[in-house]
C-alpha cells in the first residue's frame, strides 16, 4: 500500500505541460527570427557548435527534474505495518448557516468566516470522534458525512461560502431533519447537533424537527452569530472590494439581526445549551468541553497503516538528471561531433 502524504503538491504537475508549451513556443519564435535574419546554411557560421538537439534535451531534462521534485515534495510513502485500532467517541453534526446574512461584519472578519475558524479549531481538538457538516440557506446540503478523517473535513470546510447554496433563506428545520436522518441509527454513540446561525427568518416547523432529534436521543446546541442590534450586509465586487450594502426594494440598507429568542428555545427544547458568539471568544471550544464530558462509545475498528517515507525514490534521480543537464555543454557536443565526422571520413 502506498500514498502521497502531501497530495496537494501533485496539482503542481499541471504546470509541466504549460512550461513545455511556453518552451516550444519560444523556440519556434527564435527559429522564425533566425530564418528571417539568415538562411540555415550560414547558421553554423553565426552560432558555431550550436545543437538544437542538446537544447531540447536539456529542456526535457529540466522538466523531468521539476516533475521528480514535485513528486518528492508530495512525500511518497509505502505502507509498512497494519493493525486494528479500536475507535471510540461521539458523533457530532455541525449545521452551518451560509445565507447572505452571515456576511454581516458585526463579528470579525464576518459571521461566516468566524464560524469556519471555530469549526476548524474544533476539528483540531477531536480525537476519535466523528464529525459531519450540513450547510444550509434556503435548503440544506450535506457537505461532509460523518467522518473521522479530519483532513478531509477541513478541506471541504474551506470550500464553503455563501455561494455554496443558490437559494436564500434559513432552512434550519430542514437542516436539523437532514442531520437526524444522517446519523447512524445502529451506532451506540452519543449524538450531538450544533447549529451555527443568526437564526433570522428561519423556515419550516422547527419545533417538530427539534422534537424528532430529542426522541432519537440527540442533544441540540445552538450558537448565535451576530448582534441583536444587527448589521448591514456588505456587497463585494469580483476583486473583493466592498461596493456598498445590500438594499431592500425601497433602497434602504438591509439590516440582519440575531434572533436569540429562537436559538435559546431550540437549545432548551433540544436538551442542550445556547451560546452567543463573541469576536474574542471561541464558542465551539466551550461546547467541546461539554462534549468531552459525554461518555465515549466504541463504534468500530479501523485498519491503520504505518508508512515509511520514500521521497528519495524521486529525489535521487532528480539530482542525477540535474548533474547530467549541467554537464551538457556545446564543447562536449563539438567533441562528439568531431568524432562522428572523423568516423565518416574514414569510411569514405
Amino acid at each position: 500500500m502506498s500514498r502521497f502524504e502531501n497530495i496537494e503538491f501533485l496539482y503542481l504537475l499541471y504546470l509541466l505541460p504549460v512550461l513545455a508549451f511556453i518552451y516550444f513556443w519560444l523556440y519556434r519564435k527564435k527559429i522564425g527570427a533566425l530564418g528571417k535574419f539568415a538562411s540555415r546554411e550560414i547558421w553554423e557560421v553565426l552560432i558555431p557548435g550550436k545543437s538544437f538537439f542538446i537544447e531540447h534535451l536539456k529542456a526535457i531534462l529540466l522538466l523531468t527534474v521539476l516533475a521528480l521534485l514535485i513528486l518528492g515534495a508530495a512525500r511518497f510513502q509505502v505502507g509498512s505495518k497494519l493493525e486494528e485500532v479500536k475507535q471510540a467517541g461521539i458523533d457530532v453534526f455541525i449545521l452551518l448557516d451560509v445565507s447572505n446574512s452571515m456576511l454581516a461584519e458585526d463579528l470579525k472578519p464576518n459571521r461566516l468566516e468566524k464560524s469556519k475558524n471555530e469549526i476548524t479549531m474544533l476539528i483540531r481538538k477531536l480525537k476519535g470522534d466523528r464529525i459531519g457538516l450540513v450547510i444550509f440557506a434556503g435548503e440544506p446540503f450535506m457537505q461532509i458525512p460523518l467522518t473521522a478523517d479530519y483532513s478531509a473535513a477541513n478541506l471541504f470546510l474551506n470550500a464553503v461560502s455563501t455561494n455554496s447554496i443558490p437559494s436564500q433563506g434559513t432552512a434550519m428545520a430542514s437542516a436539523i431533519s437532514l442531520a437526524v436522518k444522517s446519523f447512524d441509527k445502529k451506532s451506540p454513540t452519543k449524538k450531538v447537533i450544533v447549529a451555527i446561525t443568526d437564526g433570522e427568518d428561519h423556515e419550516g416547523d422547527i419545533d417538530k424537527s427539534v422534537s424528532d432529534a430529542v426522541e432519537s436521543g440527540i442533544i441540540v446546541y445552538t450558537i448565535g452569530m451576530g448582534s441583536p442590534a444587527g448589521a448591514p450586509i456588505p456587497v463585494y465586487d469580483g476583486n473583493k472590494n466592498r461596493t456598498g450594502f445590500r438594499q431592500d426594494k425601497d433602497g434602504n440598507p438591509v439590516v440582519t439581526k440575531l434572533d436569540e429568542v429562537t436559538l435559546q428555545k431550540i437549545a432548551s427544547d433540544g436538551d442542550g445549551k445556547y451560546f452567543r458568539a463573541l469576536s474574542s471568544q471561541n464558542e465551539l471550544d466551550l461546547i467541546y468541553k461539554e462534549l468531552s464530558s459525554l461518555d465515549k462509545t466504541e463504534y468500530g475498528s479501523k485498519r491503520v497503516t504505518e508508512y515509511d517515507d520514500k521521497y528519495y525514490y524521486f529525489l535521487i534521480p532528480a539530482v542525477l538528471l540535474l548533474i547530467i543537464e549541467l554537464l551538457l555543454r556545446d564543447k562536449k557536443w563539438k567533441y562528439i561531433s568531431g568524432l562522428l565526422s572523423g568516423f565518416r571520413e574514414e569510411k569514405k
